[in-house]
């Protein structure tokens, strides 16, 4: 089949230009520029940029339908957020099903409706779809722009491809629509802000920018500055895009951090390193369960940061500005370094400030709950606690101070109704006499339930004075903690046996579980039960549900245990609401201690070495073997070569012997008998030298034994 059409030799000439290749990454930066105004009408699609000799002029030609040009097909976009701060900004891609939901979303928006709001990355994030705003659920983070891409470029100085604005790929989209319907290209597209696009054909656009004012001489872009390479489409850039999490989760766990803002050597957030969490256990899932993700049966396992060091730096608190007004001003920043991380571990042990503490994870860990459950309803799985550092102390102390049937949980069976139930919130502030507060409890739409669930902190920043604060909480603790409220306010005496001191069969334990050693002083304010761990009095709020795990990362347990005067844990202890408990550390943590012995003293158990989850070794015991190797090699290297040299000065040739001449003396050897001796001598003297030699060469085993001697774990 044939058709007449009209077509010049430069426009042949520029679609057999060939593409260029670029390799890019995956991370995309934030673009700097300034393509807001090219919404203006200013901007527009010029000619063809070279004339056309009279010779090539344009004429009808037969042409096959298999070289005529492919119809206009829309760009299929894909949606990206920003990450980062203005100078160091990277683009990411959203999944597949998160961009198609946001695409959707986009479609069905129309002006005059109300925002859509739409849950991505495992609805830890909600999209804004017409204010283009990405906002986190779980914890304070500012807003981050999300982009409808189309196009990109990458610059000469780039390794990556970077998005343009919505309006910038409009006009872009535009002009290549009329480009490949006309099939006419080399065509330049015009910006006031004195950027050039030029379209030479469907696989080469460059994009050109002025650098400073434009010289009146300057008779061409390519003059001005290096050019951009453009690429249409999130398929003709090289970009991983992430799969989409599984909707169901099957464990949730919550991450407390240690001393200071940071959390690692790379000076990252609690949030950053949750996410490597988050994604290496994605990465786990697809590995080693990818079957049975498939065939769902295997879920995935969410981590959630929890963050109480910005509530103990806080205005609230004022601790900061107490420290700055008896700072030395020497060495600037090993002090401000040392009052940001280490001073919170002597926070931890003030009777005032460990309230601070103790309370903001507990509450922190109880909102983290009660939202996740409010978002995923169906959620029946799992929950555990992790913690790092000075983290898995805290939360040593308040897993064990958690008392069974102390107040009714969700999905957990609890011992006894509250009565506080029956009461609304009006009735219970009259009965206290407080009935001033009841519009200011009621704006915040706080009722009985999320009464009990309120601190001190929360009650102070509504406005309350200290007075009725604590009339309300302690009668909620009447109402809610009837068990806790046998201790009189300040006493530092139990009347009765905590419910984690019976034993498996009901019956009180005989012998105390935790045994240290009596205190010839008590001038701060710490327990000193028969049962206590030397933690701070003070009071220990309850969690909202029964962890089925703790996990401590690199923890100062068994050390602070020791400082409190603990001598021994008995085995048969265990945590009131927590089943299982383990010390995870790595050997060369100079912050990890270990508490096996404390439990076991009278065997020498040996840590469980975690495999990785790669299969190889882990890099210490990499270092071991290659050390053992390293000096086995050289010993047996050196002591050879030295061996031969050796035997080549010592061992003398049996011709080399004088003769013994006729008539002469001789002895009663045989030439025979004094070779055997000289060999016995000769070897003799190289035993001996070998000896030394080894001894020598031994160095890099004993280097290895003294400083790698410790226990793996």
């Amino acid at each position: 089949m044939r058709r007449f059409c009209c077509s010049s030799q430069g426009d042949r000439g520029g679609l057999s230009q060939a593409a260029q290749n670029d390799n890019t990454q995956d991370v995309f930066d934030n673009p700097n520029q300034t393509a807001a105004t090219c919404n203006t009408p200013e901007a527009q699609v010029s000619p063809v940029l070279d004339e056309v000799s009279p010779s090539s002029m344009s004429s009808f030609e037969m042409l096959d339908m298999e070289s005529v040009p492919p119809p206009y097909q829309e760009v299929q976009p894909h949606w990206f957020f920003c990450r980062g701060a203005d100078d160091s900004a990277s683009w990411h891609p959203f999944s597949r099903e998160d961009s198609d939901k946001l695409e959707h979303a986009c479609n069905t928006l129309k002006d005059n409706e109300e925002d859509l709001v739409v849950a991505v990355e495992g609805e830890r994030y909600d999209v804004r779809v017409k204010e283009r705003t990405r906002y986190a659920v779980y914890w304070d983070q500012a807003p981050t722009e999300v982009r409808r891409c189309t196009w990109f470029y990458k610059g000469d100085k780039d390794t990556r491809f970077l998005p343009y604005s919505e309006e910038f790929s409009k006009r872009l989209e535009e002009a290549y629509m009329i480009a490949v319907t006309l099939d006419e290209w080399k065509r330049k597209l015009d910006f006031p802000t004195g950027e050039t696009v030029i379209l030479h054909n469907p696989k080469l656009i460059m994009h050109y920018q002025p650098i400073g004012m434009q010289d009146e001489w300057v008779s061409s872009p390519s003059e001005q500055t290096r050019p951009r390479t453009v690429k249409r489409g999130v398929e003709n850039i090289s970009v991983e895009i992430p799969d989409g999490e599984p909707e169901k989760v099957d464990h949730l766990v919550f991450m407390v951090h240690g001393i200071g803002p940071a959390c690692d050597l790379r000076f990252r957030s609690i949030i950053q390193c949750v996410n490597d969490f988050r994604s290496v256990s994605l990465c786990l899932l697809a590995t080693h369960y990818k079957r049975s993700q498939q065939e769902g049966h295997v879920g995935r396992v969410e981590f959630l940061p929890v963050n109480w060091h910005s509530a103990l730096h806080g205005d609230a608190t004022g601790v900061d500005e107490d420290i700055q007004r008896i700072t030395l001003p020497s060495i600037s920043r090993l002090r401000h370094f040392t009052n940001d991380t280490l001073l919170d571990l002597f926070f931890y042990n003030s009777p005032t400030y460990c309230q601070t503490i103790v309370d903001t994870v507990a509450s922190e860990i109880n909102r983290l709950h009660a939202l996740f459950k409010q978002r995923h309803p169906e959620f029946d799985g799992a929950l555990s606690v992790v913690g790092h550092s000075l983290g898995s102390l805290i939360l040593f102390d308040l897993l064990t101070n958690q008392r069974i049937g102390s107040r009714a949980r969700e999905g957990v069976p609890s011992g006894e109704h509250c009565s506080v139930n029956s009461e609304t919130l009006e009735q219970t502030l009259t009965k206290l006499g407080l009935q001033q507060y009841l519009g200011t409890l009621q704006a915040e739409n706080v009722d009985m339930e999320s009464l009990a669930l309120c601190q001190d902190s929360d009650l102070r920043d509504l406005g309350i004075p200290l007075g009725p604060r604590k009339k309300i909480l302690h009668y909620i603790k009447k109402k809610w903690f009837p068990e806790d409220c046998k201790t009189a306010v300040g006493d530092q005496t139990l009347e009765s046996v905590p419910p984690f001191l019976a034993s498996d069969t009901g019956q009180p334990a005989q012998q105390p579980l935790f045994h240290r050693e009596p205190s010839i002083t008590s001038a701060v304010d710490y327990e000193y039960f028969d049962v206590g761990i030397g933690q701070v009095s003070i009071d220990y709020p309850q969690l909202a549900f029964y962890p089925q795990t703790f996990f401590a990362f690199g923890s100062p347990i068994g050390m602070f245990l020791t400082v409190r005067g603990l001598k021994r844990i008995d085995p048969n202890y265990s945590f009131p609401t927590c089943k299982s408990f383990y010390n995870i550390y790595h050997p060369y943590d100079p912050v990890a201690y270990r508490i096996e012995p404390m439990i076991v003293s009278e065997v020498d158990l040996e840590p469980m070495l975690i495999p990785h989850h790669k299969g190889r070794k882990r890099m210490h015991l990499e270092l071991k073997d290659s050390l053992t190797r390293m000096s086995m090699d050289l010993k047996n290297n050196v002591l050879g070569s030295l061996r031969t040299a050796w035997q080549s000065f010592t061992r003398l040739p049996v011709a080399a012997l004088p003769p013994v001449e006729e008539g002469g003396t001789t002895n009663d050897t045989t030439p025979q008998e004094d070779q055997v001796s000289a060999d016995t001598a000769a070897a003799r003297r190289e035993d001996k030298f070998t000896h030394f030699w080894t001894k020598i060469l031994e160095w890099p085993k004993a280097l290895q034994k003294h400083y790698l001697k410790g226990k793996t774990g």
